[in-house]
């Protein structure tokens, strides 16, 4: 297999300029291995403290035994569905464990938020924050010096992201991600989207949005859209740190908890104390990293992971650019098409061959690296085989060359696009991203008036009061990581759909964000430096006429250079949106947080 030129040259780009840090990190975990299980180093105090409330047969091999002893890191809570299947988790890889002359123990847990219950909401504003939270919290749920290896249990949006960073910070443990799977197929996503406009409109009531909304979201598993929360699936697959086939098997099946059972033998077989020790920290290379940014591109991921991917390459040693996306954007083409990109759900893209079918169809064309390590082992082959259960044995079946449903997953001879779903745009507002995979041809470029918000309450209070049935691009600012903690606007999302619906010409520029779901509506999110920064998109005024075009990858203000130089960035006072509960304790975030190119966090 000959690797796509390009592929090629931004992965040597990537490892040429993350030499010395990568050298570095990896300089530290292979003396982070040391010899022998962990706990037998540890005082005779400590140890007793380590084991003090297992059973006897577990307490028996911590005290004398020699083999390794997994640490489970949960974001298990039942309020988020995705990560309600982990209740029963503990207890399944405990026993697993024993069965194989190991042990394993819950290390901790880690704060899992639901960004669907905290959209528009207050809590909205920690969210992004909780990601490096979630990796200080994994961390230190690591650091007993009791384990050979490691197993976490989170899917949702900044929880997996954040367990990876934290992860890797540990990253000597031989590593397994375990997913729970999505819940069963709700009604269409597009019969959810029809009702929240009618909802925006006026035209449904609140207990009709609720029937639809509950009708949507109604058992255990992750939500079946494309958002964050299964592009984290797919990333942990396509990375190597999934076992084969298991982002999108249902939860609490046979073959879920065979698979369950496959990621546990495997951690075991490469942890520190044998001969095929492999480290997570060598799986996350550079090369499992561009693997990553093709599988959103090939996907239409979330716009969340050029924030994520960006700090969980860093926390790696390795420095991916945006630059980085963009260059890869232009060579992967768009495979998949799953709400709010189309019409099919997770499910559906699974039945279609899913993630089996994707990479072997990048593999096929030379645009994924197939010579990295994952949890398998060596290379990528292992994952183009789909799972199932024999007489009560995992098998595996190499998966078809031909999609179950050519209008979810599509070869890469004929895909939906032959670019990627994700743009950089530059110019005199700073630099940005869009993605384009489900905005209609015709809403590529976008020119028109300005009227600048400082509140995504504000574009609906608008609405309402009849002042935006007309062409205009809304700048939402003052929602940067320094201001607000850079939350998600997705309240905006059926206002602006349902006036672009109505025929004007809409857009959204912002230094705010919008996730995997931002749907059909061009929108310019992640806009660096940030208005609370003194960024030009504070220098906007309404009225101002802007320029979003994602075919030549810019977005300006059309007025003349000169006026634009010498105006003066508004400067809002914030206090009043600092009264969230909780948001004192997130002050060092906002204050310490970086630019959102360099992932919009503290690290």
């Amino acid at each position: 297999m000959t690797i796509h030129p390009v592929l090629a040259e931004v992965t040597q780009r990537i490892v040429e300029r993350s030499h010395a840090s990568r050298s570095a990190y990896l300089a530290k975990i292979d003396a982070a291995r040391g010899k022998g299980a962990k706990r037998h180093h540890l005082s005779c105090g400590n140890l007793a403290h380590g084991f003090a409330a297992c059973g006897e047969h577990d307490k028996d091999a911590l005290r004398n035994g020699h083999a390794a002893n997994i640490a489970i890191v949960t974001a298990y809570n039942d309020m988020l569905s995705a990560h309600q299947p982990y209740e029963r988790y503990p207890e399944l890889i405990r026993g697993l464990a024993r069965a194989r002359g190991a042990t394993a123990q819950v290390a901790g847990g880690v704060p899992a938020m639901c960004d669907g219950v905290t959209q528009g909401r207050p809590g909205m504003d920690l969210s992004l924050f909780s990601r490096d939270l979630i990796a200080m919290a994994t961390a230190v749920s690591l650091s007993h010096d009791m384990y050979e290896g490691a197993v976490y249990l989170g899917i949702c949006d900044k929880i997996v992201p954040g367990m990876l960073i934290g992860a890797l910070s540990f990253g000597h443990f031989s590593s397994a991600f375990i997913p729970s799977g999505p819940m069963p197929s709700g009604i269409p996503n597009e019969e959810k989207s029809k009702v929240r406009q009618a909802f925006a409109a006026g035209k449904a009531s609140r207990a009709e949005l609720l029937e639809a909304e509950a009708r949507s979201y109604h058992g255990a598993g992750t939500c079946t859209f494309y958002g964050t929360a299964n592009s984290n699936q797919m990333l942990m697959e396509i990375m190597g740190v999934h076992v084969p086939g298991a982002s999108f098997e249902a939860p609490d099946t046979p073959l879920r908890d065979a698979l369950t059972a496959l990621a546990v033998d495997r951690v075991l077989a490469t942890d520190c104390l044998g001969e095929h020790y492999l480290p997570l920290g060598r799986i996350i290379d550079e090369r499992a990293i561009v693997n990553g940014v093709v599988g959103l591109h090939a996907t239409g991921g979330s716009t969340n992971h050029l924030l994520h991917l960006v700090a969980i390459a860093r926390a790696a040693g390795i420095e991916l650019r945006w630059d980085d996306f963009d260059a890869l954007s232009a060579v992967v083409p768009l495979l998949a098409r799953v709400y709010p990109n189309g019409y099919a759900d997770v499910n559906h893209f699974h039945e279609a061959g899913g993630m089996a079918y994707l990479m072997d169809q990048l593999l096929d064309a030379g645009l994924l690296h197939g010579d990295v390590h994952t949890i398998m082992g060596h290379g990528l082959d292992a994952y183009r085989q789909q799972p199932s259960l024999v007489d009560g044995s995992l098998a595996w079946t190499p998966v078809s060359k031909e999609s179950g449903n050519r209008g979810v997953l599509r070869s890469i001879t004929e895909p939906f696009r032959h670019d990627g779903g994700l743009r950089m745009l530059k110019g005199n507002v700073g630099r940005g991203v869009i993605k384009v995979s489900s905005v209609p041809e015709d809403r590529m470029v976008v020119e028109a008036p300005a009227i600048v918000f400082d509140e995504q309450d504000d574009v609906k209070a608008a609405f309402d009061r009849g002042e935006l049935n007309r062409d205009f691009v809304a700048v939402v600012r003052f929602q940067g990581p320094r201001a607000r903690g850079m939350p998600e606007l997705h309240k905006l999302t059926p206002t602006l759909s349902l006036l672009q619906d109505r025929g004007h010409r809409v857009a959204l520029l912002t230094d705010g964000r919008m996730s995997g779901a931002s749907g059909r509506v061009p929108a310019a999110i992640h806009v660096t430096p940030e208005a609370e920064a003194g960024g030009p998109i504070a220098r906007i005024r309404t009225g101002d006429l802007v320029r979003v075009d994602a075919v030549t990858g810019s977005m300006e203000v059309l007025v003349p250079a000169d006026e634009w130089n010498a105006r003066i960035p508004d400067n809002v006072d914030l206090s009043a949106h600092h009264t969230g509960m909780g948001r004192e304790l997130f002050a060092m975030f906002r204050q310490s947080a970086v630019t959102a190119d360099l992932g919009a966090g503290v690290f």
